[in-house]
């Protein structure tokens, strides 16, 4: 009897894909959504501080939050990526998350381990998740 698919695997996927591959794209598919959410919390929460407060760099200020926007985006598409099993997404994922690991080593430079701590921990578990999170289809 032919087994069947669940929702979240992948049309690609093979039933006998191992378990720990099939933990590690989820956790990406999780992951990378949470840091596109907090991306677009980050956009959101620059433009509101600009109708608060006086902008003194406007252009600089709009960038921000395009790169956000921007970033944001590109993360959810990674992390459709990793739900639909191609592997087109994976390396963009491992490069925003090792920028994000070099961003928290500034972070720590500068003393602000407030911020710092949870971005190296998140940027780490999904970095970790999306280099395990990806298999090969096999011939």
């Amino acid at each position: 009897m032919a087994r069947s698919r669940t929702p979240e695997e992948p049309s690609g996927s093979l039933p006998s894909a191992p378990r720990g591959y099939r933990i590690a794209r989820r956790a990406a598919v999780s992951l990378l959504r949470i840091e596109a959410a907090l991306l677009i919390g980050i956009a959101f929460y620059l433009a509101s501080a600009s109708i608060i407060n006086k902008v003194t760099h406007p252009g600089a200020l709009g960038g921000e939050i395009a790169f956000a926007l921007l970033g944001a985006t590109g993360l959810f598409l990674c992390s459709l990526s990793y739900l639909r099993g191609t592997s087109w997404g994976r390396s963009p994922a491992v490069l925003a998350n090792l920028i994000a690991i070099g961003v928290s080593y500034f972070m720590f430079g500068g003393k602000l381990y407030i911020t710092a701590i949870p971005l190296l921990l998140l940027a780490s578990a999904t970095l970790c998740a999306s280099l395990l999170g990806y298999r090969p289809a096999q011939k």
